[in-house]
């Protein structure tokens, strides 16, 4: 019962932090971790336990599925180049510089430092994502930082792992190298074949909440039997992700996939908020532990680093990013990247989720665990803190254009789909049709313009005022009584479809707070 009203009294300081964020354009990461470093300062802060085992499947696992399902594989193989020195290269880079550092500086063994480099390696989208949806950045650079963090998720882990495995079992034995080689095609295979399963069971579900309770059951549970198996549960999340996300959509009702989407969105912010506010809480857990005359060599070694950490991310992505941007220029017709893009990028290395929970996944026999452990929540606090509240300024500051690609893209896309519905009433004369094609002609002009049929002028806004008036005297007849509640709800979801129906698309944006 003490866990539970702890992370009640955590979540409404979170609701009431996360208006904060929204309203001063604060990634909401970097606000709900400074919240908890704060609770933690109290001193009678709550001990919140989180198990070891637990901690990878609770708050990756989702995690992973929502990345890897809103990435394509085209788009993958598109920036594979971007995406291999991001989620390839930045990390080892990072991984092999940390672990010099953790031998050199702290007396870790080969492993113990390796895995410690693996853990604070991998940048976190949604701590990047959650303010540079608000900014004026090229699409292009916000989908290769998404895509980094699915890779480099994958790379890490696995780095992460055999440095685990390794240093438990006391060394690399011919038997523990070959268990690491199969491991990740493994992974790949069975995520492949559990979606195929998949896909051919859910059917049968539709429509049902079973279903969306199915989504999160199959999730879990391919983390869960890959780690029983010996292979990657990562990469078999990840392939298992982006096999159903191919074929699930078009298999799904609308209200079956407005509701997935919704309960899915909730749940990943949910554990994102609770992984965010047990960081500072975990901090002084962590520092308790510690002989009281190592905490402040800790702290030293620990921010010692978070620098290294940050000072590799920005020198090989802005050496990359000249790199590429020389080459642009000498073979001519290829965009060549900006400056400012690649310092942007080179700025986008929070930590978050994944490296939180590799910490706490740590065996409690590991060597200097409490150090190791340190180390990574102060990276993932200062990044949260130092880059997180300076990138709205830094993107800002270097005066990006508006990207109006999307826009343009979806304009064009939707006039093809309007091209679809109007050949289908070619030939038709009665008075339905007659009406039905003058509205889909306006709508195509509309779209040919280059805005969306549902702005606030035309049919659709006359519809919404409509709607807004029914939906005023459906209210008064449940309150006069003329009608019952179980009345009242049908008609108004019966509204609420046809409102989102002639609405926007961004009229029913959900934002963070």
């Amino acid at each position: 019962m003490a866990l539970f009203e702890s992370l009640l009294v955590l979540l409404a300081l979170a609701v009431l932090l996360l208006q904060v964020s929204r309203r001063f354009a604060i990634p909401y990461p970097s606000i709900l971790a400074l919240a908890g470093l704060m609770v933690a300062a109290l001193p009678s802060s709550p001990k919140i336990a989180v198990d070891p085992d637990l901690a990878l499947a609770l708050f990756i696992a989702p995690a992973l599925l929502g990345a890897a399902y809103d990435i394509p594989p085209r788009a993958l193989r598109k920036h594979w180049r971007h995406l291999i020195a991001l989620a390839g290269v930045a990390v080892l880079l990072t991984t092999a510089a940390v672990t010099w550092i953790g031998m050199t500086f702290a007396g870790l063994p080969l492993a113990a430092a390796i895995a410690l480099g693996a853990i604070v390696a991998p940048p976190d989208a949604a701590a990047a994502t959650a303010i540079l949806g608000q900014l004026a950045l090229p699409r292009k650079t916000v989908l290769v930082l998404q895509g980094e963090s699915l890779l480099n998720d994958a790379v890490t882990l696995l780095v992460f792992t055999a440095a685990v495995g390794a240093q438990v079992a006391g060394g690399i034995t011919l038997g523990f190298a070959a268990q690491i080689m199969f491991a990740a095609p493994a992974g790949i295979v069975f995520g492949i074949i559990v979606a195929k399963l998949y896909v051919a069971v859910a059917p049968r579900l539709k429509g049902t909440l079973a279903g969306t309770l199915s989504e999160f059951a199959m999730t879990f549970g391919v983390w869960i039997v890959a780690g029983h198996l010996k292979i990657s549960a990562v990469l078999a999340v990840v392939a298992y992700a982006m096999v159903i996300s191919h074929h699930i959509p078009r298999r799904q009702s609308a209200r079956d996939r407005i509701h997935s989407y919704s309960v899915w969105n909730t749940a990943v912010f949910l554990l994102n908020i609770v992984a965010f506010l047990l960081m500072g809480l975990l901090t002084r857990q962590v520092v308790l532990q510690l002989p009281r005359d190592q905490i402040w060599p800790s702290l030293g070694f620990a921010s010692l680093v978070f620098a290294t950490v940050v000072l590799v991310r920005i020198a090989w992505v802005v050496a990359y990013n000249r790199v590429v941007s020389f080459w642009g220029t000498r073979r001519g017709g290829v965009e060549a990247p900006t400056l400012a893009v690649g310092i942007v990028m080179s700025w986008c290395g929070m930590r978050g989720v994944v490296t939180l929970a590799a910490a706490l996944a740590l065996p409690l026999e590991f060597p200097q665990r409490e150090l190791i452990q340190l180390s990574a929540l102060t990276v993932v606090i200062g990044s949260l803190v130092l880059q997180g509240m300076t990138l709205a300024p830094l993107v800002k500051a270097l005066g990006f254009a508006a990207d109006g690609s999307f826009k343009q893209e979806l304009a064009a896309a939707q006039v093809q789909l309007l091209d679809v519905a109007l050949s289908k009433l070619e030939g038709a004369s009665d008075p339905d049709s007659e009406a039905l094609r003058e509205i889909y002609l306006s709508e195509k002009e509309s779209a040919s313009r280059g805005d969306h049929p549902r702005e606030e002028s035309g049919s659709d806004a006359i519809k919404r005022r409509h709607i807004h008036a029914q939906r005023q005297r459906l209210t008064e007849m449940r309150a006069t009584g003329m009608i019952e509640d179980d009345i009242y709800h049908a008609l108004e979801g019966e509204l609420d479809w046809a409102e989102m129906a002639v609405s926007p698309p961004e009229k029913f944006e959900i934002l963070e707070g």
